[in-house]
């Protein structure tokens, strides 16, 4: 008979499968019966899903995104992604405000509060400023952000699962306000964080940044990719694949889709007015992921802990403008 994840497991132990022998058998069958395990970490405990709250509502003033209904974007992607001036002042203006809802969040971590409680702050967040969360409702996502805490690589869903002392919580924020969409997330350490975590998150983030400083008009968008692989890998991690950079605008995802690595065939050139999001997710061992049976959330094919940062940017006549970056926080590149 199947062990299931909250019987004792077999080994004697005492514990509970999910607790103890269960992690094992996953990396066993995503790799292969005969493939070597590695040993997780040190008190390693892999996320289980939690208990969702209801749906959170939006008033009706709020103006909102055409999929917010039906759960379908009707508009189809652009091939071209340009803005015009007016067009910037809009998407500056949500920018801004995602980024105030994601300080916010991340002011709130801490170990024993849920990652549902997090969404709340970031729907009351977007609400108190007019606009409307885009990932609710998106494709059918049910909650107003995304929080993937350890082997979550991304599509993390809020729920009663409270944050513990050493884990890593990725927090991703998008707000659809004035016609235009801002995306923004951040990687936040939960408590006392283990060195090798610090130096997950700390690399992570100086990736994202060498992407976003190969940006300026003329260069292609290979050139992005091919920075933040070879700052990740030369610290022996894994740049996810699966998941990429998106442009942004009117639309939640549009053209370009933006490789976190050195894609070849990505040689669209960088042109002025060009918005999209620079994301990379880099993994403390395979770029591989499977997905839960919620059909969004993805983790670390071996179970190994995921980061990401992520900034909203535009291509500039003289370089990049990073349009998600905190209240007083100087642009890093020419712009």
């Amino acid at each position: 008979m199947r062990t299931g994840p909250n019987d004792p497991c077999s080994c004697g132990s005492g514990k509970k499968y999910k607790r103890c022998h269960g992690p094992i058998d996953l990396l066993r069958k995503i790799r292969g019966t005969d493939a070597p395990v590695v040993t997780p970490r040190a008190g390693f405990q892999p996320v289980h899903p939690g208990k969702q709250s209801p749906r959170r509502t939006v008033p009706a003033g709020i103006v909102r995104p055409d999929y917010a209904e039906n759960g379908k974007p009707l508009a189809p992607r652009h091939r071209t992604n340009c803005k015009n001036a007016e067009q910037l002042l809009r998407l500056r203006k949500a920018c801004r405000a995602a980024r105030e809802v994601l300080d916010e969040c991340i002011a709130a971590v801490r170990p024993g509060i849920t990652t549902d409680e997090i969404d709340r702050i970031a729907h009351e967040g977007y609400i108190r400023r007019g606009g409307f969360p885009s990932t609710l409702n998106y494709h059918h996502f049910p909650k107003s952000c995304c929080t993937s805490v350890n082997e979550i690589i991304c599509h993390g869903i809020p729920d009663d699962r409270a944050l513990l002392d050493g884990d890593i919580v990725n927090v991703d924020v998008t707000i659809y306000l004035d016609g235009m969409h801002g995306d923004c997330s951040a990687t936040a350490l939960v408590g006392n964080v283990d060195e090798a975590g610090r130096r997950l998150v700390a690399i992570t983030r100086d990736s994202m940044y060498a992407g976003i400083g190969a940006v300026r008009p003329g260069a292609k968008l290979r050139d992005i990719g091919r920075a933040i692989q070879q700052l990740a890998e030369a610290h022996d991690y894994g740049v996810v694949r699966a998941f990429v950079g998106h442009g942004i605008g009117e639309q939640f995802h549009q053209d370009p889709q933006m490789p976190h690595y050195y894609e070849p065939t990505a040689t669209q050139e960088l042109i002025p007015g060009m918005t999209f999001t620079v994301e990379p997710m880099i993994n403390e061992g395979t770029e591989r992921h499977v997905v839960w049976d919620d059909q969004w959330t993805a983790v670390t094919a071996d179970l190994k802990r995921s980061a990401q940062f992520e900034h909203t940017i535009v291509v500039t006549e003289r370089g990049v403008e990073i349009l998600t970056l905190a209240e007083g926080e100087a642009q890093p590149f020419p712009y």
